[in-house]
């Protein structure tokens, strides 16, 4: 199945998608060190990528016209700072917002379905009417903000044609959900706003796939289960929090989900960076990297909790939650490799840049194995329709 992957990043929303089954004919990405990134894993042999046709450039400097008829899904995460809610401001000529653009792609190519992302600071209910204004326009892309006009009258011109019942002009059923990584398997509490359309004439039901991982199922483990014994880790002295003894204590039934991954479990088989001189042959990107320190706010992720949300940072240096905590109550950096695992990147996979670089490129990203788990569901219901 073909499809557009529009603000690429180092990768990860894409693979997973590819993995699912859809095939990007075109990627476009602005920044060069992420292009770098993709550029270098599709040379690679980085199977997912193999067919990958990148474009370092702007995407509104791309017309999606000649794509019409002959793509399943779009996709991307647009960069989103969410203009002023007061004011004439003018929404769809704002150059901090990137979801006018993915908008017009759909408009242009007319897929079959789409699947965007963003951060979930956009269900904010600061942010609500803006949330309301970008799902509105996905389901009615055909509807454009008309020159002079604010974007809360374009708003209000789209409610009023969402109301009034005609589906005559390109038309999306749309759902949105925010997502928790730690749900489908990923070892990283990351929670995203996911927008996923179906173009109406295809006639398609569609929900969310069903979560497989809980903390429900990572407390019975580790607390009558093998999680442990697993790892080769005596269970005296490993600290859960007063709240997670309670909730484990009213746990009476083993539960039918999985249970969450750790950051133990994704990164115990690496070498451990503090008892070598260097870098470990044979491992991408898993250097040791000095100045991780403990504060409030500032206390990184422990070790046998799926980690906390990756960042990427703050004027190129990464936060807490890109530092292991360890049950001693030590820090350090989590390496590049470390964090492409909570990341569930591949390790075959080569992230081009420094240290602080490659921490925003990962900071950034879709966790690839979340991306499959939609992506696999979307193709699903597709390929049905077909």
């Amino acid at each position: 199945m073909n499809s557009i992957e529009l603000f690429a990043g180092a990768g990860g929303l894409g693979m997973g998608l590819h993995q699912a089954g859809f095939h990007p004919v075109r990627v476009v990405e602005w920044d060069r060190y992420c292009c770098d990134t993709l550029t270098e894993n599709k040379r690679r042999g980085i199977k997912a990528m193999a067919g990958w046709n990148v474009t370092h450039g702007d995407v509104r400097a791309v017309d999606f016209s000649s794509y019409e008829g002959k793509l399943q899904l779009i996709s991307g995460g647009p960069p989103c700072q969410p203009f002023s809610l007061g004011g004439k401001h003018r929404a769809h000529d704002d150059v901090r917002d990137m979801f006018p653009q993915a908008i017009r792609a759909v408009r242009q190519a007319r897929p079959k379905a789409f699947i965007f992302e963003n951060v979930k600071g956009l269900t904010r209910a600061s942010f609500r009417n803006y949330y309301e204004y970008v799902r509105l326009q996905l389901e009615h892309p055909t509807i454009v903000a008309r020159p002079d006009e604010s974007w809360n009258e374009h708003l209000a011109r789209l409610e009023g044609h969402h109301t009034s019942g005609s589906r005559t002009d390109l038309h999306y059923r749309v759902v949105t959900r925010v997502l928790n990584a730690a749900n489908f398997g990923v070892p990283q509490r990351r929670e995203r706003v996911v927008f996923v359309g179906l173009r109406d004439d295809l006639n398609v039901t569609w929900s969310f796939p069903t979560e497989t991982h809980s903390l429900e199922g990572l407390l019975w483990d580790q607390t009558y289960g093998n999680y442990w014994d697993r790892h080769r880790v005596s269970r005296r002295g490993q600290l859960m929090s007063p709240r997670a003894i309670d909730r484990a204590k009213r746990i009476h039934i083993k539960p039918d989900s999985l249970p969450w991954r750790t950051v133990r479990d994704a990164i115990h088989d690496l070498p451990d960076l503090e008892s070598l001189d260097g870098p470990p042959a044979g491992v991408l990107n898993h250097r040791f990297q000095p100045g991780a320190r403990s504060y409030p706010g500032h206390t990184g992720s422990p070790l046998d909790e799926p980690a906390k949300t990756l960042k990427a940072g703050v004027h190129g240096v990464p936060g807490g939650e890109n530092m292991l905590a360890r049950p001693d109550g030590s820090v350090r950096y989590f390496s590049v490799r470390e964090s492409a695992r909570l990341q569930t990147f591949p390790d075959n996979f080569l992230f081009h840049g420094s240290w602080s670089e490659t921490m925003r490129q990962l900071g950034n990203a879709v966790p690839v194995m979340l991306a499959q788990a939609v992506g696999e569901s979307v193709a699903k219901h597709l390929t049905a329709a077909a």
